[in-house]
């Protein structure tokens, strides 16, 4: 695969990755979120010139995706918790809920199609958008967070859909946070640390989902992790890391909404476009 493409491709798409993780890392900062969001339409691109079959193409993706965020995930919120925003009673109810639910999305991993996790980007995606763009406050379920059980059903589902999405989880941990009226840098710090066991767990568990399908994957695979892309990318991108947790604290309110959701439009459009 790998000999198919010329050497001058090859340095453009190697040039995309380290761009790519540049972006991730300032984004992973910036909003609490791993960046898998920039990463995975990235891969999906490479890995689409380099003739991998559609079989394990998104997966792949998901998969490198989270192994390639977890040092970011890490860096970015060791720098929020500098900043004493993180809120230790949500990281505490959601954690193990989470690693439960990024389990069951790896399991899945091994068996769905990729339309399953495009469909998780967009729906996912668009519905946050949304809400930060144009409902503001007026989408607030309380002015504190809920009881065990429903946190931990929301531990859970973010754990869920940012396996399936290849990301830490940092945008739905975000809107819940926020729902419940904790502000929106107090949401950025505490979902980068709910990220770090999100993407532990979840890299591990594409690991072991892509072992029965080695026949498909291209040379250097680890299951569904590429280890060309996480060597590539995920240095870069945890460099940049803290650079964007920085900018997030000089940052209004309503500054930070606007252009999350500003992202968040972006990447589910990318995503939708690839569906058709």
């Amino acid at each position: 695969m790998f000999l198919g493409a010329g050497l001058n491709e090859l340095l453009w798409l190697a040039l995309a990755i380290v761009i790519g993780g540049v972006v991730t890392g300032l984004l992973a900062g910036l909003f609490g979120v791993g960046g898998g969001a920039v990463i995975v339409p990235v891969l999906y691109e490479v890995f689409r010139v380099l003739a991998v079959p559609e079989a394990v193409h998104m997966q792949l993706c998901v998969g490198t995706s989270l192994a390639i965020i977890l040092p970011t995930t890490i860096r970015s919120y060791l720098t929020h918790r500098a900043k004493g925003l993180v809120v230790p009673r949500v990281i505490r109810l959601w954690a193990l809920p989470a690693v439960i639910g990024v389990a069951c999305g790896a399991a899945i991993a091994a068996f769905a199609p990729s339309v399953v996790f495009k469909l998780a980007f967009v729906v996912i995606a668009l519905f946050i958008a949304l809400k930060f763009l144009f409902a503001g406050d007026r989408w607030n379920l309380g002015t504190e967070l809920p009881g065990p059980v429903p946190m931990t059903f929301y531990g859970f589902g973010i754990g869920l859909a940012g396996s399936l999405m290849g990301i830490s989880g940092g945008s739905l941990s975000n809107i819940v946070l926020t729902l419940y009226g904790k502000t929106i840098h107090q949401a950025v710090a505490t979902s980068a640390g709910l990220g770090v066991p999100i993407t532990i767990v979840g890299t591990l568990g594409y690991i072991l989902a892509g072992l029965h399908d080695r026949a498909l994957l291209p040379p250097l695979s680890l299951g569904f992790v590429s280890l060309i892309g996480v060597v590539v990318m995920a240095p870069v991108s945890s460099l940049t890391a803290p650079y964007g947790a920085r900018l997030a604290h000089r940052l209004s309110r309503r500054t930070l909404e606007i252009a999350f959701g500003i992202f968040l439009l972006l990447i589910s459009g990318r995503f939708l476009i690839s569906m058709f």
